[in-house]
């Protein structure tokens, strides 16, 4: 219960990952202040452990690395030890580094994840900081029917994974469509923002195509004078409360000729109309969304992958742990 205490009185707290963790760190980060209202931060590692981060006794630093070996988010981890404050580690393998090395922890216990491109590991990532998110929820006397809700949702998404999973026959339609496109661009809002980038990501690792996430509304300054009728965008448009805005960005996509993939949990007319494509999805809670709509995003990137001829578990000048800089 200490290391809950100090989460609970902390002034800040701090996550520090890189790559696709970085991305889980980003949701997480969103978790812990929409479910618990503590301030937090997210970094890259390589960018916390140089530049001149506040942290002391009252900040938490949490690092979030799939085989706890990362050379940048174990220095962060000992930047923060050297500071005095508490640090808390999420990672797969157990025994590693920053398993040994921070104060407290989670295993996320993905199983050995063989392929370079991350995928089960950041699922499981997504679990634990909203697992980790819903105890702190409770201790700090948060809603207990809004915790409990998520909980049940939670405890009932396998099923809906399934469902999600049972699209990829579809999804390799799209793949055969797309496969030769030369950018690609992934927007989202809110939580969906780090799973675009998340998307983006796997399809740049394994399938060597020039991919970008971005959040949807900066898309006017800068990205929107790339599109054109060769430019497949893939939406996050999810029935939440930026859903009209997102339908905006989808118009200007349309208007200027590029074609949309859209990840949609309902199907209305107005997306119907506009959307080239609509992957749909099973309906839940919104803060356990990205757990299911990364999924079709990582299936695009190993469809293309394979029809393009990629070693999808083995992507060029890539290593599955960076353990040196």
């Amino acid at each position: 219960r200490d290391w809950e205490n100090h989460l609970l009185d902390s002034d800040w707290i701090y996550l520090s990952a890189c790559g696709t963790s970085w991305h889980a760190a980003l949701i997480g980060g969103y978790l812990i202040e929409a479910l618990v209202g503590i301030p937090t931060k997210v970094e890259y590692a390589s960018e916390f452990r140089y530049r001149q981060s506040i942290i002391d006794p009252k900040t938490t630093v949490v690092a979030i690395s799939q085989s706890g070996e990362t050379a940048d988010t174990l220095a962060a981890v000992r930047k923060a030890n050297e500071a005095g404050t508490l640090t808390m580690g999420i990672v797969n393998a157990v025994g590693s580094s920053i398993a040994r090395e921070t104060d407290c922890g989670v295993f996320i216990h993905a199983g050995p994840e063989i392929g370079v491109a991350s995928t089960k590991a950041f699922t499981s990532q997504l679990t634990v900081l909203m697992l980790v998110s819903l105890l702190l929820a409770q201790r700090a006397g948060r809603s207990s029917r809004q915790v409990a809700a998520i909980l049940e949702e939670l405890a009932g998404i396998e099923d809906k994974v399934k469902q999600v999973l049972a699209r990829s026959d579809s999804i390799l339609d799209l793949a055969r469509e797309y496969q030769d496109s030369n950018n690609f661009l992934y927007l989202g809002r809110g939580f969906q923002f780090p799973v675009a980038l998340e998307g983006a990501l796997k399809l740049k690792e394994i399938s060597y195509i020039h991919a970008e996430g971005y959040p949807a509304a900066e898309m006017k300054h800068g990205p929107i004078a790339l599109i054109d009728e060769n430019m497949p965008v893939v939406v996050m448009a999810l029935k939440d409360r930026t859903y009209e805005k997102v339908l905006s960005n989808i118009q200007e996509i349309k208007a200027r000729k590029g074609r949309v993939i859209a990840v949609a949990n309902e199907v209305e007319p107005e997306l119907e109309k506009l959307a080239d494509h609509i992957i749909q999805l099973p309906a839940t809670h919104e803060l356990l969304l990205p757990l299911l709509t990364v999924i079709p995003l990582q299936l695009l990137a190993y469809h293309i992958a394979v029809l393009r001829g990629c070693h999808v578990d083995q992507p060029r000048n890539l290593a599955k742990s960076v353990t040196v800089e």
